[in-house]
């Protein structure tokens, strides 16, 4: 038996391949290593994997990772992993290459996420060539769920919300700027309380079309003005993206897409089956 798993910073995908070659699907928490320490690690996966998974006859866990760029990073998730798979073989990767090889298999292109963070590069069909970083979520992460929350929150608190908008936001989440401020600024997960406003925009693009629209616009825009379009060459690759940001907002990345004078090529909600079909040929 074998594990694929696709680890954002919010949620992660795990299929089980057991020797028949039937697969399983399962969900957990995203393992940033930048947020989540190897302990907290250990006791979420203790808490959440399937009471039934049958760790003992597990050989190999692949694990791509949010946040895995670094071996530091890498060996952090991995003390964690093998704590709990204990006899299993843990190799750790980055999410950016689960992206490139569900996205792009063994072709050369360009891949991005647009998740609860940003990241994009280059390959050229079996490793990640150029790499811009994305600055993560105060820095940067432009055109990610993190940044659309942020720009939402922004608009929340300086009143520049629509009053239909804001009604309904205060409607759902009761949020005073005491809460929005213990939230960002003191307690943890910050990125993740931030992404989880990109929900409540495309919930409500219904209710002011032109604000939502605009919000997610901008978000794009300052991705790819900021990221994107400093790739070299960019506009002779396609655009290829996972995530959920990317897929429930396509029809407004295509158009700032062509605006920068690129195609889009696939955009995916989740790498894992793409992965799982990529470890199984291989």
């Amino acid at each position: 038996m074998i594990i694929i798993a696709d680890g954002g910073s919010t949620k992660t995908n795990w299929c089980l391949i057991n020797d028949e070659g039937s697969k399983i699907n399962f969900n957990t928490e995203g393992y940033n290593p930048y947020f989540a320490s190897i302990d907290y690690i250990i006791n979420s996966l203790k808490h959440n994997l399937p009471a039934d998974l049958p760790l003992d006859n597990i050989s190999e866990v692949n694990y791509y990772g949010a946040g895995c760029s670094t071996e530091e990073k890498r060996n952090h998730v991995k003390t964690a992993m093998s704590a709990v798979f204990t006899k299993s073989q843990v190799n750790i990767d980055h999410d950016l290459m689960a992206a490139a090889r569900a996205l792009l298999g063994r072709q050369a292109g360009f891949a991005a996420i647009l998740g609860t963070g940003t990241n994009s590069c280059l390959y050229d069909g079996e490793k990640i060539t150029l790499n811009i970083d994305s600055g993560a979520y105060i820095l940067g992460d432009e055109g990610s769920g993190c940044d659309i929350g942020k720009k939402l929150l922004i608009d929340y608190l300086r009143g520049y919300m629509p009053e239909a908008v804001k009604q309904n936001f205060w409607d759902t989440y009761k949020l005073t700027r005491d809460d929005v401020n213990e939230q960002v600024y003191t307690k943890p997960l910050a990125n993740r309380f931030c992404a989880g406003f990109s929900k409540f925009v495309y919930d409500n693009m219904n209710v002011n079309l032109g604000y939502s629209h605009g919000l997610v616009k901008t978000s794009f825009q300052d991705f790819f003005r900021n990221l994107v379009t400093h790739y070299p060459n960019y506009n002779q690759h396609t655009f290829n993206c996972i995530g959920s940001v990317a897929y429930n907002f396509r029809n407004i990345l295509e158009e700032v897409a062509a605006e920068n004078d690129m195609k889009i090529g696939s955009i995916i909600r989740s790498p894992i089956d793409n992965l799982v079909k990529f470890h199984l040929e291989k």
